[in-house]
Protein backbone atom coordinates (compact mmCIF):
# COMPACT_ATOMS: atom_id res chain seq x y z
CA UNK A 1 0.00 0.00 0.00
CA UNK A 2 1.40 3.09 -0.89
CA UNK A 3 0.41 6.65 -2.34
CA UNK A 4 -3.61 7.95 -1.34
CA UNK A 5 -5.82 5.38 0.80
CA UNK A 6 -9.63 6.29 1.61
CA UNK A 7 -11.22 5.03 5.11
CA UNK A 8 -14.45 4.30 2.83
CA UNK A 9 -17.61 5.63 4.90
CA UNK A 10 -20.36 2.64 5.33
CA UNK A 11 -23.80 4.07 2.97
CA UNK A 12 -26.76 2.85 5.28
CA UNK A 13 -30.29 2.73 4.09
CA UNK A 14 -33.06 2.12 6.37
CA UNK A 15 -30.15 1.29 9.00
CA UNK A 16 -28.72 -1.47 6.58
CA UNK A 17 -25.35 -1.39 4.39
CA UNK A 18 -26.53 0.20 1.10
CA UNK A 19 -24.25 -2.05 -0.97
CA UNK A 20 -25.57 -0.02 -4.42
CA UNK A 21 -24.00 2.91 -2.89
CA UNK A 22 -21.09 1.56 -1.61
CA UNK A 23 -20.29 0.91 -5.25
CA UNK A 24 -21.16 3.91 -6.83
CA UNK A 25 -18.67 5.59 -4.21
CA UNK A 26 -15.82 3.16 -4.99
CA UNK A 27 -16.10 3.65 -8.27
CA UNK A 28 -15.52 7.62 -8.06
CA UNK A 29 -13.31 7.04 -5.89
CA UNK A 30 -11.24 5.50 -8.33
CA UNK A 31 -12.25 7.57 -11.08
CA UNK A 32 -10.85 10.68 -8.73
CA UNK A 33 -7.13 8.88 -9.04
CA UNK A 34 -6.88 7.42 -5.65
CA UNK A 35 -4.14 4.10 -5.09
CA UNK A 36 -6.10 2.15 -2.46
CA UNK A 37 -9.49 1.77 -0.47
CA UNK A 38 -9.80 0.93 3.07
CA UNK A 39 -13.49 0.04 4.37
CA UNK A 40 -14.50 -0.89 7.98
CA UNK A 41 -11.58 1.48 9.73
CA UNK A 42 -12.84 4.07 11.67
CA UNK A 43 -14.07 6.80 8.94
CA UNK A 44 -16.52 3.57 7.97
CA UNK A 45 -17.86 3.21 11.44
CA UNK A 46 -16.84 -0.22 11.56
CA UNK A 47 -17.06 -0.28 15.79
CA UNK A 48 -21.12 -0.44 15.11
CA UNK A 49 -20.74 -3.29 12.18
CA UNK A 50 -20.75 -6.91 12.58
CA UNK A 51 -18.32 -9.29 11.53
CA UNK A 52 -20.59 -10.56 8.75
CA UNK A 53 -21.38 -6.49 8.16
CA UNK A 54 -18.14 -6.14 7.76
CA UNK A 55 -17.15 -8.98 5.34
CA UNK A 56 -20.11 -7.73 3.33
CA UNK A 57 -18.87 -4.57 3.16
CA UNK A 58 -15.06 -6.10 1.94
CA UNK A 59 -16.51 -7.87 -0.51
CA UNK A 60 -18.46 -4.88 -1.90
CA UNK A 61 -15.37 -2.79 -2.08
CA UNK A 62 -13.29 -5.35 -4.02
CA UNK A 63 -16.12 -6.56 -6.73
CA UNK A 64 -16.33 -2.56 -7.67
CA UNK A 65 -12.53 -1.86 -7.63
CA UNK A 66 -9.05 -3.18 -8.96
CA UNK A 67 -7.24 -0.99 -6.30
CA UNK A 68 -5.79 -2.88 -3.64
CA UNK A 69 -8.04 -3.20 -0.64
CA UNK A 70 -6.81 -2.74 2.84
CA UNK A 71 -9.51 -4.02 4.86
CA UNK A 72 -10.45 -3.12 9.06
CA UNK A 73 -10.24 -6.11 10.94
CA UNK A 74 -8.98 -5.28 14.40
CA UNK A 75 -11.41 -6.23 16.78
CA UNK A 76 -11.37 -6.39 20.83
CA UNK A 77 -9.68 -10.17 21.23
CA UNK A 78 -7.06 -12.17 19.29
CA UNK A 79 -10.18 -14.83 18.15
CA UNK A 80 -12.68 -11.97 16.45
CA UNK A 81 -9.49 -10.29 14.76
CA UNK A 82 -7.96 -13.08 13.27
CA UNK A 83 -12.12 -14.51 12.73
CA UNK A 84 -12.20 -11.08 10.63
CA UNK A 85 -9.10 -11.14 9.24
CA UNK A 86 -9.78 -14.40 7.38
CA UNK A 87 -13.33 -13.78 5.99
CA UNK A 88 -12.06 -9.99 5.01
CA UNK A 89 -9.51 -12.04 2.86
CA UNK A 90 -11.58 -14.64 1.33
CA UNK A 91 -14.18 -11.61 0.23
CA UNK A 92 -10.89 -10.15 -1.35
CA UNK A 93 -8.97 -7.94 1.30
CA UNK A 94 -5.47 -7.82 -0.26
CA UNK A 95 -4.00 -6.61 3.49
CA UNK A 96 -5.76 -6.31 7.04
CA UNK A 97 -5.49 -2.64 9.17
CA UNK A 98 -5.63 -3.83 12.76
CA UNK A 99 -6.11 -1.07 15.37
CA UNK A 100 -4.79 -1.97 18.71
CA UNK A 101 -6.82 -2.96 21.33
CA UNK A 102 -8.10 -0.30 23.60
CA UNK A 103 -10.69 -1.95 26.34
CA UNK A 104 -8.11 -3.12 29.16
CA UNK A 105 -5.20 -0.49 28.56
CA UNK A 106 -2.86 -3.25 26.88
CA UNK A 107 0.88 -2.03 27.07
CA UNK A 108 3.66 -1.83 24.26
CA UNK A 109 4.31 -5.50 25.14
CA UNK A 110 1.42 -6.97 25.11
CA UNK A 111 0.25 -5.40 21.77
CA UNK A 112 3.26 -6.17 20.40
CA UNK A 113 2.84 -10.30 21.31
CA UNK A 114 -0.99 -9.56 20.12
CA UNK A 115 0.10 -8.06 16.67
CA UNK A 116 3.17 -11.39 16.27
CA UNK A 117 0.06 -13.45 16.93
CA UNK A 118 -2.50 -12.33 14.27
CA UNK A 119 0.89 -11.78 12.21
CA UNK A 120 1.61 -15.48 12.22
CA UNK A 121 -2.26 -16.33 11.88
CA UNK A 122 -3.37 -13.99 8.90
CA UNK A 123 -3.92 -15.55 5.00
CA UNK A 124 -2.59 -11.25 4.14
CA UNK A 125 0.04 -8.73 4.95
CA UNK A 126 -1.16 -6.93 8.53
CA UNK A 127 -1.02 -3.45 8.74
CA UNK A 128 -0.51 -2.06 12.61
CA UNK A 129 -3.09 0.72 13.12
CA UNK A 130 -2.32 2.95 16.22
CA UNK A 131 -5.04 6.41 16.47
CA UNK A 132 -4.97 7.41 20.10
CA UNK A 133 -7.68 9.43 19.32
CA UNK A 134 -9.79 6.43 20.05
CA UNK A 135 -7.48 3.99 22.06
CA UNK A 136 -5.85 6.10 23.93
CA UNK A 137 -2.44 4.47 23.32
CA UNK A 138 -0.39 5.09 20.68
CA UNK A 139 2.19 2.33 19.60
CA UNK A 140 5.77 3.64 20.17
CA UNK A 141 8.40 4.02 16.97
CA UNK A 142 10.16 1.37 18.84
CA UNK A 143 7.75 -1.13 19.34
CA UNK A 144 6.75 -0.24 15.71
CA UNK A 145 10.42 -0.99 14.54
CA UNK A 146 10.47 -4.36 16.41
CA UNK A 147 7.33 -5.05 14.48
CA UNK A 148 8.70 -4.07 11.45
CA UNK A 149 10.77 -7.01 11.08
CA UNK A 150 7.89 -9.59 10.84
CA UNK A 151 7.53 -10.98 7.54
CA UNK A 152 3.73 -10.58 7.41
CA UNK A 153 3.90 -7.47 9.02
CA UNK A 154 3.69 -4.84 5.92
CA UNK A 155 3.22 -1.31 7.53
CA UNK A 156 1.48 1.13 9.91
CA UNK A 157 -1.20 3.11 9.98
CA UNK A 158 0.22 6.39 12.21
CA UNK A 159 -2.75 8.50 12.93
CA UNK A 160 -1.52 10.34 16.13
CA UNK A 161 -1.37 13.39 14.03
CA UNK A 162 2.27 14.05 15.25
CA UNK A 163 5.37 14.63 12.53
CA UNK A 164 7.53 13.52 15.23
CA UNK A 165 5.85 10.29 15.18
CA UNK A 166 6.03 9.70 11.54
CA UNK A 167 9.80 10.50 11.66
CA UNK A 168 10.48 8.28 14.18
CA UNK A 169 8.91 5.22 12.85
CA UNK A 170 10.27 5.95 9.22
CA UNK A 171 13.96 5.87 11.51
CA UNK A 172 12.91 2.70 13.18
CA UNK A 173 11.27 0.78 10.28
CA UNK A 174 13.60 -2.11 9.84
CA UNK A 175 12.56 -2.78 6.22
CA UNK A 176 12.06 -0.39 3.47
CA UNK A 177 9.34 -2.15 1.93
CA UNK A 178 7.65 -1.32 5.47
CA UNK A 179 4.56 1.00 4.67
CA UNK A 180 4.68 4.18 7.09
CA UNK A 181 0.71 5.48 6.41
CA UNK A 182 0.12 8.94 7.44
CA UNK A 183 -3.82 9.18 9.25
CA UNK A 184 -4.39 12.65 9.52
CA UNK A 185 -4.37 15.16 6.05
CA UNK A 186 -3.20 17.69 8.27
CA UNK A 187 0.39 16.69 8.30
CA UNK A 188 0.00 14.57 5.00
CA UNK A 189 2.47 16.60 2.85
CA UNK A 190 4.67 17.18 5.62
CA UNK A 191 5.02 13.36 6.20
CA UNK A 192 5.57 12.08 2.55
CA UNK A 193 8.25 14.51 2.50
CA UNK A 194 9.86 12.84 6.32
CA UNK A 195 9.61 9.70 4.31
CA UNK A 196 6.05 8.33 4.71
CA UNK A 197 4.87 6.23 1.83
CA UNK A 198 1.26 7.07 1.62
CA UNK A 199 -1.92 8.10 3.97
CA UNK A 200 -5.29 7.12 4.19
CA UNK A 201 -7.36 9.72 5.18
CA UNK A 202 -10.69 10.04 6.02
CA UNK A 203 -10.85 13.84 4.06
CA UNK A 204 -10.02 11.56 0.99
CA UNK A 205 -13.49 10.30 1.09
CA UNK A 206 -15.00 14.24 0.18
CA UNK A 207 -12.06 16.03 -1.57
CA UNK A 208 -10.31 12.43 -3.61
CA UNK A 209 -8.95 14.30 -6.15
CA UNK A 210 -7.25 17.24 -3.88
CA UNK A 211 -5.89 14.34 -1.66
CA UNK A 212 -4.39 12.53 -4.40
CA UNK A 213 -2.78 15.25 -5.92
CA UNK A 214 -0.62 15.59 -2.57
CA UNK A 215 1.01 12.67 -3.29
CA UNK A 216 1.53 12.74 -6.85
CA UNK A 217 3.07 16.63 -6.52
CA UNK A 218 5.38 14.89 -3.57
CA UNK A 219 5.99 11.85 -5.43
CA UNK A 220 7.62 14.01 -8.53
CA UNK A 221 9.71 16.29 -5.96
CA UNK A 222 7.70 19.25 -5.52
CA UNK A 223 7.37 19.48 -2.03
CA UNK A 224 6.15 23.25 -1.84
CA UNK A 225 3.40 22.32 -4.50
CA UNK A 226 2.21 19.21 -2.38
CA UNK A 227 2.30 21.49 0.83
CA UNK A 228 0.31 24.18 -0.54
CA UNK A 229 -2.09 21.39 -2.03
CA UNK A 230 -2.24 20.15 1.27
CA UNK A 231 -2.78 23.21 3.25
CA UNK A 232 -5.53 24.13 0.97
CA UNK A 233 -8.15 21.37 2.67
CA UNK A 234 -6.80 21.33 6.23
CA UNK A 235 -9.56 23.63 7.27
CA UNK A 236 -11.78 21.23 5.63
CA UNK A 237 -10.14 18.22 7.30
CA UNK A 238 -10.53 19.38 10.68
CA UNK A 239 -13.91 20.00 10.25
CA UNK A 240 -14.60 16.45 9.41
CA UNK A 241 -12.28 14.58 12.07
CA UNK A 242 -11.92 16.97 14.84
CA UNK A 243 -14.66 18.91 15.05
CA UNK A 244 -18.45 17.29 13.13
CA UNK A 245 -16.49 13.32 12.77
CA UNK A 246 -17.66 10.85 10.73
CA UNK A 247 -21.67 12.55 9.94
CA UNK A 248 -19.53 15.58 9.10
CA UNK A 249 -18.17 13.36 6.46
CA UNK A 250 -21.12 11.81 5.08
CA UNK A 251 -22.68 15.45 4.91
CA UNK A 252 -20.22 17.05 3.11
CA UNK A 253 -20.79 13.66 0.37
CA UNK A 254 -23.95 14.74 0.66
CA UNK A 255 -22.89 18.40 -0.86
CA UNK A 256 -20.68 16.66 -3.38
CA UNK A 257 -23.95 15.03 -4.85
CA UNK A 258 -21.96 11.59 -3.26
CA UNK A 259 -25.29 10.75 -1.03
CA UNK A 260 -24.44 7.73 1.26
CA UNK A 261 -27.30 8.22 3.96
CA UNK A 262 -27.54 9.01 7.71
CA UNK A 263 -24.63 7.67 10.20
CA UNK A 264 -25.67 4.82 12.63
CA UNK A 265 -26.19 5.27 16.23
CA UNK A 266 -25.83 6.60 18.38
CA UNK A 267 -24.18 9.07 15.40
CA UNK A 268 -26.49 11.49 14.69
CA UNK A 269 -26.76 13.85 11.18
CA UNK A 270 -25.16 17.17 11.18
CA UNK A 271 -27.81 19.71 12.33
CA UNK A 272 -28.79 22.49 9.81
CA UNK A 273 -26.16 25.47 11.74
CA UNK A 274 -23.55 22.94 11.25
CA UNK A 275 -23.99 21.50 8.00
CA UNK A 276 -24.01 24.91 6.63
CA UNK A 277 -21.18 25.75 8.04
CA UNK A 278 -19.50 22.86 6.59
CA UNK A 279 -20.96 23.53 3.38
CA UNK A 280 -18.67 26.90 3.54
CA UNK A 281 -15.58 25.46 4.71
CA UNK A 282 -16.21 22.68 1.44
CA UNK A 283 -16.97 25.02 -1.65
CA UNK A 284 -13.24 27.36 -0.40
CA UNK A 285 -11.59 24.09 -0.37
CA UNK A 286 -12.74 23.09 -3.77
CA UNK A 287 -12.20 26.37 -5.43
CA UNK A 288 -8.72 26.88 -3.76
Amino acid sequence: MHGTGVPTVTPFSDGRIDRERLTVLVEWLEEAGVDFLVPCGSTGEAPSLTIDERVAVVETVAEATDLPVLAGTGQEGLEPTLETTERAAAAGADAALVITPAYYGSGDAELAAYYRDVADASPIPVYLYSVPKFTDHALSPRTVGALSSHENIAGIKDSSGSLGSIQRIVQHAADESFSVLVGSASVYAAGLAAGADGGVLAVANVVPERASEVFRLARDGRPDEARDRNAAFVELNHAVTARFGVPGVKAALALRDRPVGRPRRPLRPLEDGAETELESILFEALET
